[in-house]
């Protein structure tokens, strides 16, 4: 659940975005708040001791989850909901990871059976003179042909050959596999054309102990691997109104969308699914539409880029949009119900989805999404792709 976005119906049924609202370091929390998360979101320099809890005021916490999302096992942090369901805590033995990323994940029921759903993230402290490379996708995880393997450094990398040279990412059956650094704290790796389905990669790191700038260290020395699951690419036309879902060549339906309205439109180009979350909320907030929208139980919400655009479920518009308007915020929506359908087309896309699938945009009055934005890469040209590789 989780992630900033912009875009919801303009209509007068209300409003939902591609994020959700998430306390900022001094920023005032929203009135309509009832999961409050500490350490705040976008925490730097946690202790290992924490302290770590999840609370609401009023009604109960559904479910917390605090996992190592950037650990090859995705290690989850022990911990119980209170008896009556007001507060969350880590066990007493638990401690955290250093120089580690941690997501929490907390979902709540109000006294009128209401869900609302909050993300955050924040990072533990690292020792002086360390870096580290956080990267997805997971160790072992089944993910989609269009899968980027992407680093983010916690410190800005000068010896850039070095530690490119320093991660290996190989295939089976074997295909090149190239670099491109996105500045100096960011280094995505991808083959030329999309994954066979059932390639097995592999991602080798080597840095530990290597000097990835002056005085500053890795730490890192480990091996992890996923597959690569069937094709399935859908192009959505939002000039009719469409997407169209091929799995493996072969055209498996054709949903009716509504994408992002004239002044808010949906970029063009080919976006990657990152995250899936079956109830997110999304606030205009977050993403620079003030007040118009704050939508705390957004269905099958499938991030598709890091700015916040989503393919989301949308059960506030009327149901003729979908296939005739656009009127998002950005986004892509799909009929669903309210607390997500799984036989409404939003449901039943989220249900056939892998991180690591394709969803390209075409037909609208937007420029092209940013090859850095999200895993956005595939919208460069290879030679263009090679040129940014510190190897060449």
């Amino acid at each position: 659940m989780a992630g900033l976005a912009g875009c919801t119906d303009k209509g007068d049924g209300g409003g939902g975005g591609g994020g959700i609202d998430l306390p900022l370091p001094g920023k005032a929390r929203a009135p309509g708040d009832v999961i409050r998360i500490s350490p705040e979101d976008g925490s730097k320099g946690v202790p290992a001791e924490g302290p770590i809890e999840v609370r609401v005021d009023s009604g109960r916490l559904e479910r917390v989850t605090v996992v190592r999302v950037e650990d090859a096992q995705r290690t989850q942090v022990a911990g119980e909901i209170s008896e009556d369901g007001l507060r969350w805590r880590p066990s007493a033995d638990s401690r955290l990871a250093l120089a580690a990323k941690y997501s929490v994940d907390a979902v709540a029921l109000d006294a009128h059976g209401r869900r609302s759903a909050r993300h955050s993230t924040f990072t533990t402290v690292v020792p002086e003179s360390r870096f580290i490379g956080y990267f997805k996708p997971e160790n072992r995880s089944t993910v989609g042909t269009g899968m980027i393997v992407s680093f983010g450094f916690n410190r800005a990398i000068e010896n850039r050959e070095a530690v490119e040279r320093a991660i290996k990412v190989t295939s089976d059956p074997p295909v090149e596999v190239v670099g491109h650094w996105f500045g100096k704290e960011r280094l995505d790796f991808r083959p030329e054309e999309y994954w066979r389905p059932g390639t097995k990669v592999t991602v080798e790191l080597a840095l530990r102990d290597l000097e990835g700038a002056p005085g500053v260290y890795g730490i890192q020395s480990k091996t992890v691997g996923f597959t690569v699951g069937r094709s399935q690419v859908s192009v959505v036309d939002a000039a009719e109104h469409t997407m169209k879902v091929h799995r493996d060549g072969e055209l498996l339906a054709t949903v009716p969308i509504t994408a992002g309205a004239p002044k808010t439109t949906t970029y063009n180009g080919k976006m990657v699914v990152t995250e899936l979350f079956d109830v997110t909320r999304m606030d205009g907030r977050t993403v620079g539409f003030g007040g118009e929208y704050d939508i705390k139980d957004v269905p099958h919400a499938m991030r598709l880029t890091s700015s916040g655009t989503f393919l989301h479920g949308n059960y506030w518009a009327d149901p003729s949009t979908f296939g005739s308007a656009n009127v998002s915020h950005g986004c892509v929506g799909l009929r669903d119900d309210k607390g997500g359908s799984p036989d409404s087309p939003a449901g039943w896309f989220f249900d056939r989805t892998l991180i690591g699938d394709v969803v390209e945009v075409v037909n609208s009055r937007d420029r092209k999404v940013a090859p850095d934005n999200g895993l956005g890469g595939w919208n460069m040209e290879w030679a263009e792709w090679t040129e940014g590789s510190a190897l060449r």
